[in-house]
C-alpha cells in the first residue's frame, strides 16, 4: 500500500518550503540565461558559467576531447589578463575556482566570499567570452592532459566504464571518451581548439548561475557589465544520434593487472524527462542503495558473493543506463552475475514491497534536501535543471511522479526495461582469471557557536540549533586510531567502526539499515589516524531513531562472528583494490619508510595480517578501552529544540561506563634515503617526505600555510611543473598529521622519462622557500585562501558537528574556528623560511619513485 498520508503529507512539506524559494530567471539581449537565487545562510556565493556544449557537441571531431581540453585552456589569458592572474585573483579574494567537462555539458565556477560576487562575475565573464587561447599554453596544456589520459588508463575503473560506454551505445556519441582517445587527442591543432571555441561558446549558449548572499543591484549590474556587451552569434544546432534499440545481449570482458574483478551490469533506458524516469530511479534505489538494499542483502550478506554492490540510473539526454556494479573475487565474479539475475527475475514475478517503495521515496526526500546544504550545491541544481532537462523547476514535476508512484510501477519497468536483450554486462579480471561471460544501484542564519556541556561522567555534549533547512546530524567522536590498536592487529579499530554500525543485540545489521534507510537517513562510521566515530543525519522529525540507533551501536553491539567475517572479507577486498591505484601504492611505501614501526607507518585501514588475525575478543577489548564517557563527544547539529532534545541526549550519555583512554607513546624512526618501486604503470609518481609539525605543536599552522603555497593552481609549484615545464597532471603537497608529529611530503604525476626534472623542481622550491624567496604578495594570497576555505566548510550541519567534535577530541576549543583567522594571518615569511630550514633538509628526506 502506499507511503502514509501523514509521511506523504509531511515530507511534500518540507519540499513545498524549498520550491517556494524564489528563483529569478531572465534572459540578456544576446540570449545569455540568468538564474539568480538569494541565500543568506552563510557569507559565501556560487558564481557558476554552464556552456551547453560537452563532448557529444564535438562533431566531426568526436573522440578528439576537444570541450575537455578547452576547459583547461579557458583559465590561461584572456584578452585582459594573463593566465596566471585570473587564479591568482581568485585567491586573493579567498575564492575557490574550478571546471568540469561532462558528455552533454562544460561548467565554470568560483566559490568565493558573497561581497566578491562581482569579482566571479567579472572572471568567469572574461574566461567563457574573451580567452585568447596561446600558442605555447596549448602545447604546454596538451602535454598535461596526455598525462591525465595515461591516468586514467592507469586506473581499472575508468578502463571499465570506457569498456561499458563502448560496447552499451553503437551510435550514440557516448560510446566516446569525454576526454578523448588519446592518439586522437594528439592530433588536435590550435586551430582546431579556437574554431570550437568561437562555434560554442557564444552568449546564447551560456547559463549564469548565481546561489548565495550577494547583493542584487551589484550582481545584475555586473552580469550586464561583462556579459552582456558579448553580441549573439550564429549558433548551429549539432545533431545528436539517437542510440538504436538493442536487440541482444552484449559482453567485454577485460583480464589485465588488478587484484579484484571489478563488474557491472548496464541495460538501455530512456532519458530523464521520460514518464519512467522516476519509476527507474527507485528501482535502482530499492535494489542496490544502502546496507539494507535488496542486492546488498541478498548477493553480499546472504549469498556472500561480492565485496560491495549498487545500482544506479544514468540517463542526462534521450537515452541512458541502468546500471548494477560489484567488486567481488575473481572465482566468484559469473556466480555473482547469475546471482543478480536470478534475484531480478524474482523481483519482476513476485514485485516489490510498499515498505520498499516507502524506503526509497523518503531517501529522495533526503537526497533532494542535502543538495541544498551549499551553495554550490544549489547552483548546480539550479543549472542541471536549466541545462540538462531544460526546465528549472523540473524537480517539482520529478516529485509529484515520485510520489504517485505504487509497487506495480516498479515491477512494470523492471519488467520493461531490465531484460535480456538490452543488457550489456562488462568486467575487469586479473590476468590469467577464467574468463566465464556467460553466466546469468523568513529564515534567519544560524550561529556558528556550538554549546558545550559537560557530564559528571566525563562525556561532552555540543549542541548548535540551525533552523536554516530541514536536516539534522548527529557526530559521536572518540580519540582512536593506529595509536590505540596492538601491534599486530592494525586495521582494528576502523574495523571495529564498521560493525558498531551493523548488528546489535536489538536488531540485525539489516534491520540497522533498512531502519535508517526508510526515514531517508544515514548511519555511519568513520576512522582515521587520531579518531573514530559514527555519523547519523536524518530528517527533524526522525532524531529520535537515529538517537536510537546511536545508543544500541554504542552500548549493545553483538560483534556476531559471521559479521566479523563479512565484514574482514569486505576489507581485505577493499586493500587489495588500493593496489590497482599506483599513486595509493606510492603513499601506502612512502609511509612504510618514513614511519617505520610506528603506527602511523600502516593506514588506518590496516594491512593484511593485521586484519586476519582479529577476532572477536579483540573487537570486544577495544570497544571497552575507547568507548569509555571521558573519550566520548556527542555533536548534534541542525534543526533541532535543544530544551526537547538535550535531555535525551544527556540521558544516552550518562548510561556510557567511566573512564578515560590512554596509549603507550610511539617513536617515529624515519628511513632517510632515496628509494624505487616498480609498478607495471603508464606514468610514475614521485614523492619527497619530511618530518612535519603535529596538531598541538606551535608551527602547527605554518605547515597549513605551507602546504597552500605549495598546492594549487596558482602556486610556484604548480607554475613551474605543469604550467611553464609541462611535467606533471598533479604536482603538489600534503601531510600526514597526528597529535604529536607528522609527515609533510610533496608528490607528483609524470613521464617516467622525466621524473628527474619533477625531483630537481622540489629541491628548487624548496630552497626558494628556505632561503627566504617567497613573496608578500604571495603569503598574502594563502592566508585568505585558507581563511576563505575555513568561512566555506562552515555550510553543512555535518561539517559544523565534525569540526567541532574533532576539536573536543583533540584537546583543542570546540569553537577554535574563531580563533583560525588569527593563527593563519599570525604567519610571517620568516616562519615560512624558519620552517623550510627547520624540516625541508636533505638530512631527513625520504624519497621515493614508483615508476614503470
Amino acid at each position: 500500500m502506499p507511503k502514509p498520508t501523514s509521511a506523504r503529507a509531511r515530507d511534500l512539506s518540507l519540499l513545498e518550503s524549498l520550491w517556494r524559494e524564489s528563483v529569478e530567471r531572465y534572459t540578456l539581449p544576446n540570449g545569455l540565461t540568468v538564474l539568480l537565487k538569494r541565500d543568506t545562510a552563510a557569507p559565501v556565493a556560487s558564481v557558476q558559467v554552464w556552456v551547453k556544449t560537452g563532448s557529444i557537441h564535438e562533431g566531426a571531431h568526436l573522440g578528439a576531447g576537444l570541450s575537455h581540453f578547452l576547459e583547461h585552456m579557458l583559465f590561461k589569458g584572456t584578452e585582459r589578463r594573463a593566465g596566471r592572474d585570473i587564479s591568482a585573483t581568485v585567491q586573493a579574494y579567498g575564492g575557490y575556482i574550478n571546471a568540469y567537462t561532462t558528455f552533454d555539458r562544460t561548467v565554470y565556477y568560483i566559490d568565493i566570499p558573497a561581497e566578491h560576487t562581482p569579482v566571479a562575475i567579472d572572471l568567469l565573464a572574461d574566461a567563457a567570452l574573451r580567452s585568447t587561447l596561446p600558442a605555447e599554453e596549448v602545447l604546454k596544456e596538451k602535454e598535461v592532459i596526455l598525462r591525465e589520459i595515461d591516468m586514467c588508463l592507469d586506473d581499472p575503473d575508468q578502463r571499465l566504464s570506457q569498456a561499458l560506454f563502448e560496447t552499451a551505445f553503437r551510435a550514440h556519441p557516448y560510446r566516446q571518451p569525454i576526454i578523448g582517445h588519446r592518439d586522437v587527442f594528439a592530433a588536435n591543432s590550435r586551430d582546431d581548439l579556437v574554431a570550437y571555441y568561437q562555434e560554442r561558446y557564444a552568449p546564447n549558449n551560456l547559463v549564469v548561475v548565481i546561489v548565495g548572499d550577494f547583493d542584487p543591484a551589484a550582481t545584475h549590474a555586473a552580469i550586464a557589465e561583462h556579459f552582456g556587451k558579448a553580441p549573439r552569434r550564429r549558433l548551429a544546432p549539432v545533431l545528436v544520434p539517437d542510440e538504436p534499440a538493442q536487440l541482444a545481449r552484449r559482453d567485454r570482458h577485460l583480464f589485465e593487472d588488478v587484484q579484484v574483478s571489478r563488474c557491472g551490469l548496464g541495460w538501455q533506458i530512456p532519458g530523464l524527462t521520460h514518464a519512467d524516469a522516476p519509476a527507474l530511479d527507485m528501482l535502482a534505489m530499492v535494489l542496490g542503495h544502502g546496507d539494507s538494499s535488496i542486492l546488498w542483502q541478498a548477493i553480499r550478506e546472504q549469498k556472500r558473493l561480492v565485496h560491495t554492490i549498487d545500482a544506479m540510473t544514468w540517463s542526462p539526454g534521450t537515452s541512458g543506463l541502468f546500471y548494477v556494479s560489484y567488486l567481488a573475487d575473481p572465482d566468484k565474479r559469473a556466480a555473482a552475475e547469475t546471482a543478480v539475475l536470478r534475484e531480478l527475475a524474482r523481483l519482476a514475478r513476485d514485485g516489490i514491497s510498499a515498505r520498499a517503495l516507502a524506503k526509497t521515496v523518503r531517501q529522495a526526500v533526503t537526497s533532494e534536501i542535502n543538495m541544498r546544504k551549499t551553495m554550490s550545491g544549489q547552483a548546480s541544481r539550479l543549472g542541471a535543471g536549466e541545462v540538462v532537462v531544460g526546465d528549472v523547476n523540473y524537480t517539482r514535476r520529478y516529485f509529484e511522479r515520485l510520489f504517485a508512484l505504487t509497487p506495480a510501477d516498479l515491477k512494470r519497468v523492471l519488467q520493461t526495461y531490465l531484460v535480456p536483450e538490452r543488457l550489456t554486462v562488462v568486467s575487469s579480471n586479473p590476468t590469467g582469471a577464467e574468463a566465464k561471460a556467460g553466466g546469468e544501484a523568513a529564515k534567519t542564519a544560524a550561529s556558528l557557536d556550538f554549546e558545550e556541556i559537560k557530564l559528571p561522567n566525563g562525556a561532552r555534549l555540543l549542541l548548535q540549533p540551525n533552523r536554516q533547512l530541514p536536516n539534522l546530524h548527529f557526530k559521536l567522536a572518540f580519540a582512536g586510531g593506529p595509536l590505540f590498536e596492538p601491534a599486530g592487529l592494525r586495521g582494528l579499530n576502523a574495523l571495529l567502526s564498521t560493525l558498531l554500525t551493523k548488528d546489535t543485540t536489538k536488531r540485525t545489521a539489516e534491520q540497522v539499515a533498512r531502519a535508517i534507510e526508510e526515514v531517508g537517513g544515514s548511519f555511519t562510521d568513520f576512522s582515521g589516524n587520531n579518531s573514530f566515530g559514527l555519523a547519523a543525519e536524518v530528517l527533524p522529525a526522525d532524531a529520535g531513531l537515529a538517537l536510537e540507533l546511536l545508543g544500541d551501536a554504542v552500548l549493545r553491539p553483538a560483534f556476531k562472528p559471521a559479521r566479523l567475517e563479512i565484514e574482514r572479507e569486505s576489507a581485505l577486498a577493499g586493500l587489495r583494490e588500493a593496489l590497482d591505484d599506483v599513486v595509493t601504492v606510492g603513499r601506502k611505501k612512502l609511509r612504510e619508510k618514513f614511519f617505520g614501526a610506528h603506527p602511523f607507518g600502516i593506514e588506518s585501514v590496516g594491512n593484511e595480517a593485521g586484519l586476519k588475525a582479529i577476532g572477536v575478543a579483540d573487537l570486544k577489548a577495544l570497544h571497552r578501552q575507547l568507548l569509555v564517557a571521558g573519550n566520548t563527544v556527542l555533536a548534534v547539529a541542525g534543526d533541532f529544540d535543544a530544551k526537547k532534545l538535550a535531555p535525551k541526549l544527556k540521558a544516552f550519555l550518562a548510561k556510557l561506563p567511566r573512564g578515560a583512554a590512554a596509549h603507550s607513546p610511539a617513536v617515529v624512526k624515519q628511513s632517510v634515503g632515496e628509494f624505487t618501486e616498480t609498478q607495471p604503470r603508464q606514468q610514475a609518481v614521485v614523492f619527497q617526505a619530511f618530518p612535519g609539525p603535529g596538531l598541538h605543536a606551535p608551527d602547527y599552522f605554518v605547515s597549513e600555510v605551507a602546504e597552500e603555497l605549495f598546492s594549487g593552481m596558482s602556486s610556484n609549484l604548480f607554475e613551474r611543473v605543469r604550467e611553464q615545464k609541462s611535467l606533471a597532471y598533479f604536482v603538489r603537497s600534503s601531510r600526514v598529521v597526528g597529535l604529536g608529529t607528522a609527515m609533510f611530503y610533496f608528490y607528483a604525476g609524470t613521464n617516467p622519462q622525466r621524473y628527474p626534472e619533477v625531483l630537481e623542481e622540489f629541491a628548487l622550491e624548496i630552497a626558494r622557500v628556505s632561503s627566504g624567496g617567497v613573496t608578500a604578495d604571495e603569503l598574502r594570497r594563502c592566508q585568505t585562501r585558507l581563511k576563505a576555505g575555513k568561512r566555506m566548510a562552515m555550510q553543512t550541519n555535518s561539517a559544523r558537528a565534525t569540526q567541532a567534535a574533532l576539536n573536543a577530541v583533540y584537546g583543542l576549543p570546540v569553537n577554535d574556528w574563531r580563533n583560525y583567522d588569527a593563527h593563519i594571518d599570525g604567519v610571517t615569511l620568516a616562519d615560512l623560511q624558519k620552517f623550510a630550514k627547520k624540516y625541508f633538509t636533505a638530512a631527513q628526506r625520504t624519497q621515493l619513485v614508483v615508476k614503470p
